[in-house]
């Protein structure tokens, strides 16, 4: 199981985990949870530069469509092509079922919440 404490949060939903300059990224299980069941999940290409902020990819569920944001500025990496072809996964296990990995500055990682922020923000239902 994750630590959630060991991840860091956006306020528009995203957990990122940090390994040296990667950052892996995925939407909590709030998010999920709001979200309902999601049904497609669309997200940027290997290679492609994101920026802290902006909208990078797209998570359809049969409630709405939600963004999904960049919390980092980088290049993409990786794409779990595995939630892509399962996007009900990520309601499964929203902590496992990352979406992007992002190469990128890790210093810009201060900006993000820490879990206690994270879960006050949420109203504590995080």
């Amino acid at each position: 199981m994750t630590d959630l404490t060991e991840l860091k949060y956006t306020d528009e939903h995203e957990w990122v985990a940090l390994d040296g300059d990667v950052a892996t990224v995925g939407i909590t299980d709030y998010a999920a949870d709001k979200l309902g069941d999601v049904v497609f999940v669309d997200l940027p290409a290997v290679g492609t530069s994101v920026t802290a902020g902006e909208v990078c990819g797209e998570i359809e569920s049969t409630k709405s469509v939600g963004e999904l944001y960049a919390p980092l500025t980088g290049e993409i990496v990786a794409v779990n092509d595995a939630v892509v072809d399962d996007p009900a996964s990520v309601n499964g296990d929203a902590f496992a079922a990352w979406l992007v990995k992002v190469r990128v500055d890790a210093a810009d990682l201060d900006g993000l919440l820490d879990r206690a922020a994270y879960v006050a923000l949420t109203g504590g239902e995080a």
